[in-house]
């Protein structure tokens, strides 16, 4: 066992870096008619380093890809189909990411990529390129990559490090330093051989200190579902996901030995206290802003199951039981006691909420719900600044961008995307809170963002 999952206790989650986030909770965001000051008015800006970017994605030198206020800077970094440290191409579809600490200073971002059986991008037939023996399935092109990049936000190497995973979305960190990358897919295997070899739905463990692909093991009593994102409260160990669909539960994951999940646990979803029957809370929550609900949870029987009938899912499970629904649960993360969730297309009009669930009292906050898409369309990922700011990547139909709220629940644009229409996913900060690394999936570009974050205006 590593120093680093012993003392996983002790470790608040990279909330050293962040500050108290009281006073956002205590002020549930509406999206307003107009937006706050944020960081100023965004600019499109060119890269940094635009004259390196030419390949297979095409020419994009010269060409601003996001705008952002002004004191902000960026470069873009493992394009796909640059040819990566270990021979094989950048994947496709760029998405969840974490930023995890690496050895002799430097940061290691665990990446996934999203693509599916024999998917493909710019020539890249290999999808996430691992030998057959490190694989899951060999019929399924998704996984991860490992970029190692110096404290100036340089990379200095990039590598495959999972493989043979099918449509990895998003994930979430560990405090034991490595990466929970999840299958937003419930495949079944085909058995014919020219199609899936293995059924689909896990979360996969990847640690940040690999030097190269490391073993795919499913772990099982995390669930079989549409996994989107996890997140894990220090003090427990437990561990909590999203699951992208429309009637879709939230989960936990008890280990039976904190830190190791592969050793098994219990998967269970939430319910609002009292409930006798499934609650929907896409719409109708909205006069309940910031109002705590009572919670508690309810056991998943078979957290693996063997097929995709309705019946025996683990969400058909839990409402059975009277387990609540969301709409299309997605980017979750854990700061300062509570765990964040967005729901993509959740509220009365459809264009996405923020939940707050706090461990310690057993409530569950609806924090941030749009009124307005053109303000506030789909948020996706989530994460927290290093300015305590909650930070939401859009994944919508209204142009997309980096949006931030503050405690005064006015939200604000950080960043914009002026190359295409394609989404921010992957969000993250340093940890010394000077650079944001997020991704943009098409082409497949992740992005350095550095910029004054700690001096937002809170």
């Amino acid at each position: 066992m590593t120093s680093s999952r012993r003392n996983f206790m002790k470790f608040v989650g990279g909330s050293a870096m962040i500050a108290p986030l009281s006073a956002f909770y205590a002020r549930a965001a509406v999206a307003a008619p107009s937006f706050g000051p944020g960081f100023g008015a965004l600019a499109p800006a060119l890269p940094l380093n635009t004259d390196e970017l030419t390949g297979a994605f095409g020419d994009l030198r010269g060409r601003p890809l996001i705008s952002l206020p002004p004191e902000f800077r960026y470069r873009a970094i493992s394009l796909t189909g640059q040819t990566m440290s270990d021979g094989s191409l950048v994947p496709g579809d760029h998405d969840g990411m974490a930023c995890l600490r690496g050895p002799d200073g430097t940061t290691v971002l665990v990446r996934n990529h999203e693509l599916s059986n024999r998917e493909s991008k710019y020539g890249n037939a290999d999808g996430v390129k691992v030998a057959d023996g490190y694989k899951y399935d060999t019929w399924a092109n998704g996984g991860t990559t490992h970029l190692v990049l110096d404290d100036e936000g340089r990379l200095l190497r990039h590598f495959a490090s999972l493989g043979g995973t099918n449509n990895n979305c998003a994930g979430g960190p560990t405090p034991w330093n490595s990466w929970l990358t999840c299958e937003e897919s419930t495949s079944l295997a085909s058995g014919t051989g020219s199609g899936y070899q293995q059924r689909h739905g896990y979360v996969f463990e990847v640690p940040a200190l690999a030097n190269g692909p490391v073993q795919a093991q499913p772990i099982l009593g995390m669930g079989r579902f549409n996994h989107e994102a996890t997140a894990v409260d220090p003090a427990t160990g437990i561990v909590y996901q999203t699951e992208d669909t429309g009637d879709s539960l939230f989960y936990r994951y008890v280990p039976n030995r904190p830190g190791h999940l592969l050793e098994g646990g219990r998967l269970e979803a939430l319910r609002i206290q009292g409930s006798t029957t499934a609650v929907a809370t896409r719409t109708g929550f909205l006069g309940r802003l910031n109002q705590p609900i009572t919670v508690d949870w309810v056991e998943i029987e078979n957290p693996d199951p063997i097929d995709n009938v309705f019946a025996n899912s683990t969400r058909a499970q839990g409402q059975r039981q009277g387990a609540a629904m969301f709409s299309r649960g997605e980017g979750a993360w854990y700061a300062d006691g509570l765990v964040y969730f967005c729901c993509t297309n959740g509220g009365d009009i459809g264009a996405g909420q923020v939940w707050a669930y706090d461990p310690a009292r057993q409530t569950l906050k609806l924090v941030v719900e749009s009124t307005d898409a053109s303000m506030l369309h789909a948020p996706d990922n989530i994460t927290i600044g290093p300015d305590g700011r909650l930070y939401m990547y859009e994944d919508g139909s209204n142009g997309n961008n980096i949006v931030g709220v503050g405690s005064n629940g006015v939200l604000f644009r950080v960043a914009e995307n002026v190359l295409n229409g394609s989404e921010f996913c992957g969000g993250c900060f340093s940890h010394n809170g000077r650079f944001m690394f997020v991704n943009m999936q098409s082409p497949g570009i992740t992005l350095v963002i550095e910029g004054p974050w700690r001096k937002g205006q809170r």
